[in-house]
């Protein structure tokens, strides 16, 4: 309806289904296409990325590419956040559903492995390879990454601090060695893994996050058991 009652016409409600139609292929696209985007810059990093590449791979048209994102920094932006929401839907959120404690930091360490093991990126951890990439490097891409890293570690060191606040890790526990700890073992896993192929470096961090844990619980026999 139109302001005063008015109906629209059928000429607009076509002209509408086709902008709407429009639109949503246009989003579909751009989801295919950052599907693909995260899959080759976890293994040969965000340079790799070209809007003639990722046409010539999905058989799109190479304008129709670059009209989604403009630039190739912004492509790479895109591919970064694009991860990131993958990120938190394999990692992040599953965890948060387990309550405050041991077990949601061990839960959510559990899950970073799992994620770095079955290769939900081709190259092991996304952002692993492109803090690497970008790390000596100024710019937004930079920038980007810098702030991935840091809500990361903030979030790890919320973690182990829920875990004290409830009163299963001892109050003299330092946190944020704690967590640099835990992800430095899981971050080593993930790198010793992809070069080497092989899945022996995951056990050892869970290993090692297990009895790091297990050391600063308040009571250790209620800290994660690796058989």
């Amino acid at each position: 309806m139109r302001a005063g009652g008015a109906t629209r016409t059928p000429d607009e409600d076509a002209g509408t289904a086709r902008l709407d139609g429009r639109v949503e292929r246009g989003n579909r696209t751009r989801r295919l296409v950052l599907r693909r985007a995260v899959d080759i810059a976890s293994v040969e990093g965000l340079e790799a990325l070209t809007v003639g590449r990722l046409a010539t791979e999905l058989r799109l048209s190479k304008s129709g590419v670059f009209a989604l994102f403009g630039s190739k920094q912004e492509l790479q932006l895109a591919t970064v956040r694009e991860a990131a929401r993958i990120y938190t839907e394999k990692v992040i959120r599953p965890a948060a559903e387990v309550p405050p404690g041991v077990g949601r930091l061990w839960r959510l360490c559990e899950l970073w492995l799992e994620y770095s093991r079955g290769r939900v990126f081709p190259g092991g951890c996304f952002f692993y390879g492109v803090i690497a990439e970008f790390d000596a490097r100024s710019g937004p891409v930079h920038d980007a990454m810098v702030g991935a890293q840091r809500d990361w570690m903030a979030l790890v060191e919320r973690t182990v601090t829920e875990a004290q606040d409830a009163g299963e890790l001892r109050t003299d526990t330092d946190i944020p060695q704690l967590a640099f700890e835990i992800v430095a073992l899981m971050e080593t896993a993930n790198a010793v893994s992809v070069l080497h192929d092989e899945e022996t470096a995951y056990r050892r961090a869970r290993i090692g996050i297990a009895a790091r844990l297990r050391g600063a619980a308040t009571d250790p026999s209620t800290a994660p058991q690796v058989p």
